[in-house]
């Protein structure tokens, strides 16, 4: 049964009216209470989900009551206290899932041993110290999240017994290397990120984990190759391994294997950029290495590539209109390389993309004037908020199976987000829609058909030799938080349309030949600006860089008429004088 009450009141009166209660789930409701004591009088509850809510206080003593209590989700809450020792003491318990609170974790307490079936999360419960060895009693142990702690040290090796099928330690601070033999071969996920690992990887992983399924190891200090048995796995899906120190020759995928998501940036790789990779990558990240030369025209036989990362490495030549070819492509990420030439007006086909970053390049010519489609930059993304989806793992118990769904954390797209470097969540790049030209030789003037992409969240085409007027559509960038165009040829005014724009909150247009009164009324007038987004532009005016255009100056004062005796005489002959011109 499930039930969804959003007040305090109604959890009270749902727990104390139905005393026959098997299955509670209150998840994902913003709840914003403390756990009722009310809670124990459900003594048939097997199944207790309070995950994902803003719950407070701490754990009801009143909970141990609850017998036949078998599985209890309390993650992800603002709870806060001593994770009670008595939690561990149900017989039946096979789910303990208290991470993402403000609970702590006191080292003192016994708990006592268990040959049972059992998941536990303990993340972020303020563990510290070294692994803890009340851990090796629970040998039925077979998920076990204890990342966003203190730990520290390297892995025991007795920890390599277990028979553990998922281990997230990520977010600690262990140290070592990875032992050997590599875990057990029941293990389909591990997930060891930002740590402080070293050291070579183990040659023989595939033969020690064949079930793994699952692999992050970004930021630690791992070196050396990648071993080749590594991308063997029949059942890989996901490999991390950034931000490490991996070099030497670059592993060979295998076409036919499972593997979806591949990042290897930042790291030491050279040479030119691999060209096999497995038919169902939807994530490929190279970016932040040493490789050179041009894009390899087997990239598009990834009929299912959505993410491309290539920034930040030493390629050439011009960009090939065979990416157009990669038809699934939402991101595509060049940026900071040595690339040339004209942007392809291909490229401009990609109905699906949504983030394109050419900046930092050597290229030449006009932009592309046709964009309209640009299907993903002009209507808003219906698109799951995750590239990866979701990560489920499969727990087997005798004749029966449960998915459990796993919460990972994974590196950021970096861009160039108003003016500085900022990462945007892979969990929601489904919300943002940006268009990054900037740092080339683009030269020309800026296509007005730019203003039909109304999903656009940043434009950024500074630092070019762009040229003519700032078009009157960029007023129908409906969505536009970000708009800088500094550091070009521009002239003329800045259009009165842009006071449609609701959502601008930067707009950079220094560093042009712009004239007339920068627009007041909308956002324009509301926004508080640096006046350096408007400098050097010698002909702006406006209340916005306290300078006043001419038409507000008033008029000089007229000087007084002076008056003396002559002036009957002088006033007659003058109208004398006019007749006598009026009568020739």
């Amino acid at each position: 049964m499930g039930l969804w009450i959003n007040d305090s009141s109604g959890i009270n009166s749902g727990v104390s009216s139905k005393g026959g209660l098997e299955f509670l789930d209150l998840s994902d409701n913003d709840l914003s209470t403390e756990i009722p004591t009310e809670i124990g009088n459900l003594p048939n509850i097997s199944t207790l989900a309070l995950s994902n809510n803003r719950l407070t206080g701490g754990i009801p003593s009143s909970m141990q009551k609850l017998s036949k209590l078998e599985k209890l989700y309390l993650q992800n809450n603002l709870l806060t206290g001593e994770i009670p020792s008595w939690l561990f003491h149900f017989k039946g318990l096979r789910d303990l899932y208290l991470g993402g609170n403000r609970l702590t974790w006191n080292d003192s307490v016994k708990i006592a041993p268990n040959p049972r079936p059992f998941r536990l999360s303990l993340k972020s419960c303020g563990l510290v110290g070294e692994f803890p060895k009340w851990i090796s009693t629970q040998t039925g142990l077979d998920f076990l999240d204890l990342s966003k702690n203190k730990l520290q040290g390297a892995l025991p090796q007795w920890f390599l017994e277990m028979r553990l099928k998922g281990l997230i330690l990520s977010d600690n601070e262990f140290t070592g290397s990875l032992p050997r033999p590599f875990f057990s071969s029941y293990l389909c996920m591990l997930a060891l990120s930002r740590n402080n690992f070293s050291g070579e990887l183990p040659k023989n992983i595939k033969d020690d984990a064949i079930f793994l399924r699952i692999l992050t190891l970004s930021e630690n200090n791992f070196s050396g190759p990648i071993p080749q048995s590594l991308i063997k796995g029949p059942y890989l899906q996901l490999l991390d391994l950034s931000r490490n120190r991996f070099s030497g020759p670059f592993p060979v995928f295998y076409p036919e294997v499972q593997l979806a998501y591949i990042d290897f940036s930042s790291n030491d790789f050279s040479g030119e950029v691999p060209t096999t990779f497995p038919k169902e990558t939807r994530f490929l990240a190279l970016g932040g290495n040493k490789f050179s030369g041009g894009l390899p025209l087997n990239l598009t036989n990834l009929s299912k590539l959505e993410r491309l990362e290539l920034q930040d490495n030493n390629l050439t030549g011009e960009l090939p209109n065979f990416l157009s070819q990669i038809s699934t492509l939402q991101v595509l990420n060049l940026r900071n390389n040595s690339f040339q030439g004209l942007i392809p007006e291909s490229i401009f086909n990609l109905s699906n993309l949504r983030i394109l970053d050419v900046s930092s390049n050597n290229l030449t010519g006009e932009i592309p004037k046709e964009s309209r489609n640009l299907v993903g930059m002009i209507e808003a993304s219906n698109l799951p908020s995750s590239i990866l989806g979701k990560i489920t793992l499969t727990f087997t118990e005798r004749w029966s199976s449960q998915e459990v769904e796993v919460s990972l954390e994974f590196r950021d797209l970096i861009v160039n987000w108003k003016n500085s470097k900022q990462g945007i969540s892979s969990d929601n790049l489904n919300i943002y829609t940006l268009l990054d030209l900037s740092n080339n030789q683009l030269s020309g003037q800026i296509p007005a058909s730019l203003g039909a992409l109304k999903a656009l969240k940043l434009l950024n085409i500074s630092h070019n030799k762009l040229s003519g007027k700032i078009p009157t559509s960029f007023g129908d960038l409906e969505n536009i938080e970000s708009l800088d165009m500094s550091h070009n040829k521009l002239s003329g005014s800045i259009p009165q349309t842009l006071t449609k724009l609701q959502q601008l909150t930067i707009l950079d247009v220094s560093n042009n030949q712009l004239t007339g009164r920068i627009p007041d009324g909308g956002q324009m007038g509301t926004m508080v600006l640096d006046p350096n987004y408007y400098a050097n532009n010698s002909g702006l005016c406006g209340m916005q860089i306290h300078v006043s255009c001419p038409e507000d100056e008033p008029p000089p004062p007229t000087k007084p008429q002076e008056h003396d005796q002559k002036e009957p005489w002088f006033l007659w002959e003058g109208a004398w004088i006019g007749y006598q011109l009026a009568a020739c």
